[in-house]
C-alpha cells in the first residue's frame, strides 16, 4: 500500500525565511499527531517513511511517524514539483509513507489512478495497484484517532 500525506498547517512565511523554512502551526502539530493515531488505530505498519526536505513536511512525517515507531527518510524528489510516487517508494517495502505538499501530492494520486483529488492539508490517502483504498481528510483522521 502507498500512503501519501500533505503536510500539515504550516505557518506564512516571515521576512528573511525562505518557504523550505516554514515550520508547522500547533493547529499542524496536533493535526500530524492525528494522523499518527489515525494510522495506529488503523493497524497500519510502516515499512518505510519518505518525506520532503522542507521543514512543514519534514515535521509533518517525524510527528506521525513517531506513534508508529517509524524512522523517517528525506527524499529530495518530494520537495517540490510532479513525483513518480511507485519510483519514490521503491525499494522501500510494502506500506510506504510519502509525505509532501500540494499540488504535487493530488498530481502524484491523479498519476496513479486517474482521479482529481483536493488534498487538504493534513489529507491522507492509500493506493494500492492503482485503486483508491482510502481517503481521508483531517476531520475523518480526527475521529479515527477518537475511535469513532
Amino acid at each position: 500500500m502507498l500512503w501519501l500525506l500533505r503536510h500539515a498547517d504550516a505557518a506564512a512565511a516571515v521576512e528573511g525565511q525562505s518557504d523550505a523554512e516554514r515550520p508547522l502551526t500547533e493547529k499542524g502539530r496536533e493535526q500530524a499527531r492525528i494522523v499518527g493515531a489515525a494510522l495506529v488505530a488503523l493497524g497500519v505498519e510502516l515499512d518505510a517513511c519518505l518525506a520532503s526536505p522542507r521543514i512543514r513536511a519534514l515535521d509533518t512525517a517525524r510527528i506521525a511517524c513517531a506513534q508508529l515507531g517509524v524512522d523517517v527518510h528525506v527524499a529530495p524528489e518530494l520537495g517540490g514539483g510532479d513525483f513518480d510516487a511507485e519510483r519514490v517508494a521503491a525499494g522501500f517495502g510494502e506500506q510506504v509513507l510519502l509525505v509532501a505538499h500540494n499540488p504535487d501530492v493530488a498530481h502524484a494520486l491523479s498519476d496513479l489512478m486517474g482521479a482529481r483529488v483536493r488534498f487538504r492539508k493534513g489529507a491522507l490517502a492509500a493506493v494500492a495497484d492503482r485503486e483508491l483504498h482510502a481517503f481521508l481528510r483531517p476531520a475523518d483522521l480526527r475521529a479515527i484517532a477518537a475511535g469513532r
